[in-house]
């Protein structure tokens, strides 16, 4: 599977970098997806529902006007807010209690220590709520696992958060069987009931419908790619360089840049980026590898883009302009110290990280400034770039829970997808003040407490329409929005794009390999023919009767732009 759009690390469900990180932008998570989840009918383990079987049960949407941004979305953007709103100019999104007083147990995945359970962030969102919830946090990192075990037994928790990353195996079938219809709670008007969930936009609901019902909270996020290529544009700046906009102009600025005697490398692996610059089809869902061009539905692998791309990557590694550790297969958070130190001067990661290394490195070197390369292209031309998923974690209620549980889990979720300025989005995201966070220059600051507690846990069951939001660095705010703007102005959606499928299990695993053949292309350590072989292989063992399987799919359902 090739991790195109995948960042290093797996995220929490809002991705918090420092103390007033608010990313709630399309963020992939730390391993690639092995495959889509959903369903065609109840108790099918394959298929999707879209077209009108899927308006029937999706919520309306009533978009929120409780805060307007000061960057209003557009072209599949996050809605950007660059100023901080005072504690007395904070609204009120949810105006009284929805919760039963009932209890709740979640499991969620979380990469840090677990708090204690009755730390007074949870006392003041459980009484806020109304709904007293007990976390069983278990290690992001080896999720899938416990993941697998809980579901495959009969003692399931009351809610479960699913990130998509971790649907693989027996999952997406088990998530048919022990999950309950939200349906009727939430589709069509019913939605309004919850204000904040009706302010989701429709197409992060299409990716919770599963096995024919909608099944899930979604975590929505902008479709615009969010893998972006990072300069150092202080140094940039400083040593004169241009920005490229071609394949060619990029290997030429590259080879001028790179001083290995002097430790100074141009770039660190940009196969993530050729993808981009290529227009290769998105590689962060197996459903998006797919698109119907010139009446036949074709395979990323499969085109000449997509090898023309793992090419240029392997001139950049063959003209030694990428750091040598990067050969050695060292993380992406590594190529992001490797940033920072100015070891090298271009890396490609999630575009969140903007934010996440401007506040870093700001307090110790001042003239620290990175920003976002527009995507350039193989000919210079304007880019081709393909939407990833509008949602890729989602929360599910247990299929014994009872009416009133399933209502208590949805009073949570409108409360934490509370927007931006509000209240209950304050309390949420930084829980008590003096407690949990305190006030710097108007912006709240975490404290160590707030930092240790205020993480994992509500920020999972709900979520806004994706914004971003750093009061303390504007400029970055506006970077970042307005990057997703220009790119998204060149971003197509494919044809399987905003559904939620499960392959059939023959066929789940056919394409597992490519992304280790690609980075052994990529460093030499394999050639091209390699690439061509083993699509061919993949025709043989599956891929042309996958593609059958597809285009059945996409005549009989239809796709969902």
């Amino acid at each position: 599977m090739v991790a195109a759009q995948a960042p290093a690390s797996a995220p929490s469900r809002r991705t918090f970098l420092a103390s007033t990180a608010v990313v709630a932008t399309a963020v992939a998570g730390g391993t690639p997806l092995l495959t889509a989840c959903g369903g065609g009918q109840e108790g099918r383990k394959e298929g999707t529902t879209s077209g009108k079987a899927a308006q029937k049960l999706l919520p309306a949407y009533v978009a929120s006007s409780v805060v307007a941004p000061d960057i209003p979305a557009k072209n599949g953007s996050a809605a950007g807010f660059t100023k901080a709103i005072a504690m007395d100019e904070l609204k009120t999104s949810v105006p009284k209690k929805l919760g039963s007083g009932g209890r709740l147990t979640v499991m969620a995945p979380l990469w840090g220590t677990p708090p204690s359970g009755d730390n007074p962030y949870y006392r003041a969102m459980n009484d806020a709520i109304g709904v007293q919830v007990g976390w069983q946090n278990q290690d992001g990192n080896t999720y899938d696992e416990k993941l697998g075990a809980v579901l495959a037994s009969s003692d399931i928790p009351d809610v479960v958060v699913v990130p998509g990353w971790n649907l693989n195996g027996r999952i997406p079938s088990a998530v048919n069987a022990k999950f309950a219809d939200l349906g009727p709670h939430l589709s069509g008007d019913k939605v309004k009931d919850y204000p904040n969930l009706a302010a989701v936009p429709t197409d992060a609901w299409q990716r919770a419908i599963f096995g024919g019902q909608l099944r899930a909270i979604p975590m929505p996020a902008s479709y615009v790619t969010n893998i972006a290529p990072f300069y150092r544009k202080d140094i940039f700046d400083q040593k004169g360089y241009q920005l490229p906009k071609s394949t060619d102009e990029f290997l030429a600025w590259a080879k001028e840049a790179t001083d290995a005697k002097g430790g100074v490398w141009a770039c660190d692996d940009m196969k993530w980026t050729a993808f981009n610059a290529f227009g290769v089809l998105n590689g962060s869902d197996k459903a998006l590898w797919w698109n119907l061009r010139g009446g036949k539905l074709v395979n990323r692998v499969e085109t000449e883009e997509y090898l023309e791309a793992v090419e240029w990557a392997r001139k950049l590694f063959a003209a030694g302009v990428v750091h040598p550790d990067a050969r050695a297969g060292k993380t992406a958070s590594d190529a992001g110290s490797r940033f920072t130190a100015g070891k090298v001067l271009v890396y490609n990661q999630d575009l969140s990280d903007w934010f996440g290394k401007t506040s870093e490195q700001r307090a110790q070197n001042p003239d620290f400034e990175t920003a976002a390369m527009d995507i350039f292209t193989h000919d210079g031309g304007d880019p081709l770039l393909w939407a990833v998923q509008p949602a890729n974690i989602f929360t599910f209620v247990s299929k014994k829970a009872s009416k009133r549980q399933i209502e208590d889990l949805l009073a949570i979720a409108n409360f934490c997808a509370a927007p931006y300025g509000t209240k209950e989005w304050l309390l949420t995201n930084y829980g008590l003040q003096s407690t949990d966070f305190t006030l710097k220059d108007g912006v709240p600051t975490k404290t160590t407490k707030g930092v240790n507690e205020v993480l994992g846990a509500f920020d999972y069951t709900g979520d806004p329409a994706p914004f971003v939001a750093h009061p303390d660095f504007p400029e970055v705010t506006k970077g970042m929005v307005e990057w997703q703007q220009r790119m998204g102005a060149f971003t197509k959606k494919s044809s399987f794009y905003g559904l939620t499928i499960t392959e059939p299990t023959r066929w789940s695993n056919l394409a597992d390999d490519f992304e280790q053949l690609e980075d052994d292309v990529v460093r030499g350590r394999k050639k091209i023919g390699d690439v061509q072989q083993a699509v061919s292989d993949w025709k043989k063992r599956g891929g042309d009767d996958l593609r059958d399987w597809y285009r059945k799919l996409l005549d009989d359902a239809g796709s969902a732009r």
